[in-house]
């Protein structure tokens, strides 16, 4: 079994250095990702496609290799393809009329064939062979051209015949580290998600800047929400996350600025911060979750306004796009149900808003601040490589308990995604373990009964803690870790 992994299209149509420079990045990131699901996955690069090898003794891979595949930036999808020698178009159909038989009863069908090499005959050539021969020989309803109930693909490649078991949608975009790195302003709701995610997607190494307005329990949610989307869609780089000490930023808009003004100024505020981070780091641009319109805000008077604060570039990918779009996305992405459960903390020092900020009187306003304020936050900023999120949980959550012997009354939840639960579920002799996916726990654990106590689990120990940490800090203390 191999996969045949296609480039997205923007990538075929860069000069040949870039391509060459592009596919030889994908071809990397690609073993990066999958050597953390088997250490002996085999990767080989050619001109126009990437080629993964599943060893024929490791079925149980080809799906846990589909699904890391589908969430790797630059790919436009994965073919499942069955690899086999050829003697001549007869032999073609033949071996095609062993794998599609069965499926083909009842159905209308066409044959597509992509050819590489020299060969005696014609892609068409095949086509029309195999076709008739698959109409003739099988319960098939016909052929037909336009929108078939089955499409049967098969590519040759020299003396190679594919025969294409499953066809993979894959996330597109660009390879990762192929555009410059760029710092995601995330506060865990719905906007910052997917705007880290568009960037991600397209290219860029995305680094995590968190502005911890609300305390433990805001920022081990944010952490979530960026390990997830690190651990899904990025895994192939190093990032880093900073949780940047806003509290006293707070405190002197609320004791110092004018109701009005809040909001627009503690914007620039961040933004002056997340600059110098930003330069500290050698990163060019900043990246939000801003939309045009959507709150007070985010008028394109105070954008302006906002940006006046700083000559960092600010890059907003969702400017024009509407919430539910935005709210649709997080869903694809998994990081819907953790937006829901995050307050909107910025929300609480705005008070009668303007949406006409002036320049002029908000720079008045800000010569009320401390002097040195941006400067001492920064420096009393934490950087830390997102990797290391697992450890840093270790520390807060030394109150509790972690086991591998389970009492009576106690229920397992599984809080992998259901992918990964699917795919290996956890069965534990005469022990209760409940399917909730890591993105659901904090809605749902509200739901369960009260005088049991609960042991979370999932493979590597990361997002178990998080939620058994996010748990507590919402006053629930029968949560322990459960890792066998």
């Amino acid at each position: 079994m191999k996969f045949i992994v296609k480039l997205f299209p923007e990538i075929m149509m860069k000069s040949k250095p870039v391509r060459m420079r592009f596919t030889k990045m994908l071809e990397t990131n690609i073993r990066n990702v999958l050597k953390k699901v088997d250490e002996s996955a085999k990767v080989k690069r050619d001109w126009d496609k990437i080629m993964v090898m599943v060893p024929s003794d490791r079925p149980d891979l080809v799906e846990a290799f589909g699904e890391r595949l589908a969430c790797i930036p630059g790919i436009a999808h994965i073919l499942q393809v069955n690899e086999s020698t050829f003697e001549s178009v007869d032999d073609i159909y033949q071996q095609t009329l062993v794998q599609y038989k069965d499926q083909l009863a009842g159905k209308t069908f066409c044959v597509r064939v992509k050819r590489s090499g020299q060969h005696e005959f014609k892609s068409i050539e095949v086509e029309r062979y195999v076709g008739g021969g698959l109409n003739q020989f099988t319960e098939a309803k016909g052929v037909k051209l336009k929108n078939p109930d089955l499409t049967i693909n098969l590519e040759i490649d020299r003396e190679n015949l594919y025969l294409v078991v499953n066809r993979i949608p894959g996330l597109g975009g660009f390879p990762m580290a192929t555009q410059e790195d760029v710092l995601s302003l995330i506060s865990g709701g719905f906007d910052s998600g997917v705007s880290s995610y568009q960037f991600i997607k397209r290219g860029s190494r995305t680094h995590y800047c968190f502005f911890n307005l609300g305390g433990d329990q805001h920022e081990i949610g944010v952490k979530q929400v960026a390990y997830h989307l690190w651990q899904k869609y990025g895994e192939s780089h190093k990032v880093k996350f900073i949780s940047v000490p806003f509290d006293p930023v707070v405190t002197e808009i609320l004791e110092r600025i004018d109701n009005g003004q809040m909001g627009v100024i503690l914007k620039r505020m961040m933004m002056r911060a997340a600059a110098k981070i930003a330069r500290k780091m050698g990163i060019q641009a900043l990246v939000t979750g801003e939309a045009m319109g959507q709150v007070s805000s985010q008028t394109l008077t105070n954008l302006n306004v906002i940006d006046r604060c700083t000559d960092q570039l600010i890059l907003r990918p969702l400017i024009a796009m509407d919430k539910q779009d935005i709210i649709n996305i997080s869903r694809k992405i998994g990081t819907e149900d953790f937006a829901k459960s995050i307050p909107e903390y910025c929300g609480v020092i705005s008070q009668k808003p303007t949406v006409k900020a002036v320049l002029s009187k908000v720079e008045s306003e800000e010569e009320k601040f401390s002097e040195g304020l941006i400067d001492s936050i920064v420096e009393a900023a934490v950087v830390i490589d997102i990797r290391e999120i697992a450890k840093s949980v270790d520390k807060q959550i030394a109150s509790t308990e972690t086991v591998n012997v389970i009492d009576h009354n106690e229920v397992i939840i599984d809080v992998r995604s259901p992918e990964e639960e699917e795919r290996d579920p956890l069965v534990v002799e005469g022990v209760e373990v409940k399917a909730i996916p890591f993105f659901r726990l904090a809605t749902q654990f509200t739901e369960l009964a009260k005088d049991k106590t609960y042991l979370l689990y999932c493979d590597r120990g990361v997002m178990s803690k998080l939620q058994a940490l996010y748990l507590q800090e919402q006053g629930y203390e029968n949560v322990k870790v459960y890792r066998p």
